[in-house]
């Protein structure tokens, strides 16, 4: 069975935990989801589910993967999860919330919130100039750049104003407090990346704490 599924971000609520301690917890929305190809090592390379999340009208949709490869699949997002054993599974298997239990550790991968066109200040958390002695334009400038003569460049990747947010996030060793496969639901300790409604890939951790 693959070790991951598809699901989208609801928000985020509280609930009590071990010894009454109040938990921020994020709500997810889990598959269900197909399984519409599976790749295997003797035939592709490596051993991998692709997964369909999100059903919507078939002729909204393009044609992706081989479940059915003479008509559009009906499903808004498609990801792919490898795993190491064999697979266990057939194209058009359901896989639910059931996959995981209270007290599974988990990563959340998702697509940040964009932020625009960002200054280093608060793309980088920069301190700013000094606040005094005539600065009064410089409170929020990088500073210096560049170097002297030598090497006479700025180097590429120095930390900068420029687009911030809107990249793939990893957050790991996220701890799972409830799985409700009759609602979809699963309730996650913690934050997960993204906005509401927006796409979330949940997988067993491959970082977990020693």
């Amino acid at each position: 069975m693959t070790e991951g599924i598809l699901g989208k971000k609801l928000g985020m609520t509280q609930m009590y935990g071990k010894g009454g301690k109040s938990e921020a917890i994020t709500a997810i929305e889990a598959g269900p989801c197909t399984v519409m190809q599976v790749k295997t090592v003797e035939k592709d390379g490596y051993s991998a589910a692709q997964l369909g999340f999100g059903e919507v009208k078939k002729h909204k949709t393009a044609k992706k993967g081989k479940a059915k490869e003479k008509e559009p699949v009906k499903f808004k997002y498609t990801r792919e999860f490898r795993f190491e054993n064999g697979p266990k599974m057939e194209a058009g298997q359901k896989i639910d919330v059931s996959l995981f239990k209270a007290g599974d550790i988990i990563d959340v991968i998702g697509i940040s919130k964009g932020k625009g066109f960002a200054g280093g200040v608060k793309r980088y958390h920069f301190r700013g100039g000094p606040k005094t002695h005539g600065q009064s334009d410089r409170w929020r400038a990088p500073g210096s750049v560049g170097s002297n003569t030598s090497p006479g460049r700025v180097y590429k990747g120095l930390r900068m104003a420029g687009h911030m947010g809107s990249v793939r996030v990893t957050v790991s060793n996220l701890e799972v407090m409830e799985a409700d496969p009759a609602r979809n639901l699963l309730l996650v300790k913690g934050a997960v990346p993204g906005m509401t409604n927006g796409l979330v890939m949940i997988q067993k951790t491959k970082r977990e704490k020693k």
